[in-house]
């Protein structure tokens, strides 16, 4: 064999060296603590976590019970995804809907339920960190989100589907103004007129999150009350009142907060 034929047969073709790159990435993008991300709801996750973060910053709380709230929020969040993702997963795999590794077969449901059930048992002690009261608060606010995630007719499918989303949000406020640094902490009540502006955060989250998912939920004979305007106003138009009326709401709960305080 020749010098030259011999160089070309131990040298990697162009190809091979555009095609290498591809399986390294499939490889992270498919491993366990990728796909549990990406079922995690992130996205959500991380902006209420930085929203509550923002109002604890606003009533001029340390910087210690700041990143304490903003990681239990996390965490109870990652749950609530996590727990949607798994019972939901029959419904997303029929509607093919991207970005669910528990529904595309990616992640098995085993190792989801394993990450939930760890990630409770760290919630708790998070949680209680804040103070008992607060804590409590939060917890009670997760249940009612878990709850919200059960197939049920009249309160995720039908006209009741917003109560749980105004129950939970209108927890976060206590949570907040009960809460400090420690399990003994003790703080004050939370603004009544706070308690009902996050009830109606909530309510319009409810209405930007279900935007997405409308004409799946419509195949599926579901009747709740994003979907009945939706019909009404049309996507678009629902979407820009959702947007306004998020920052309207939120605008006021940011200056309510900012001037009066959390606690009364």
């Amino acid at each position: 064999m020749s010098e030259e034929a011999r160089e070309n047969a131990s040298t990697p073709s162009t190809s091979e060296h555009a095609l290498a790159p591809a399986p390294r990435r499939r490889l992270v993008l498919d491993s366990l603590p990728v796909l549990l991300v990406r079922a995690a709801h992130p996205r959500q996750a991380l902006l209420t976590a930085a929203a509550l973060a923002a109002v604890a910053a606003l009533d001029a709380r340390p910087g210690r019970e700041i990143a304490l709230a903003a990681a239990t929020v996390l965490v109870g969040q990652v749950l609530l995804g996590w727990h949607n993702d798994l019972l939901d997963r029959a419904r997303d795999r029929a509607h093919e809907r991207t970005g669910k590794p528990i529904a595309d077969g990616r992640l098995e449901p085993g190792a989801a339920w394993f990450a939930w059930c760890c990630g409770v048992l760290l919630l708790v002690p998070v949680a209680v960190n804040n103070g008992v009261a607060a804590g409590c608060c939060y917890l009670a606010s997760v249940a009612v989100g878990l709850l919200a995630n059960l197939d049920n007719a009249l309160v995720r499918r039908g006209l009741l589907s917003w109560l749980p989303w105004a129950v939970a949000f209108s927890l976060y406020p206590a949570f907040l103004s009960y809460g400090g640094w420690g399990g003994q902490a003790e703080g004050d009540p939370p603004q009544p007129v706070l308690l009902a502006l996050a009830a109606l955060l909530g309510v319009g989250v409810h209405f930007l999150t279900a935007l997405w998912g409308l004409v799946a939920d419509d195949e599926d004979g579901w009747t709740y009350l994003p979907l009945r305007l939706g019909r009404r106003l049309g996507a678009t138009r629902l979407l820009v009142l959702t947007v306004a009326f998020l920052v309207a709401v939120g605008a006021a709960f940011a200056v309510v907060a900012h001037q009066v305080g959390l606690s009364r």
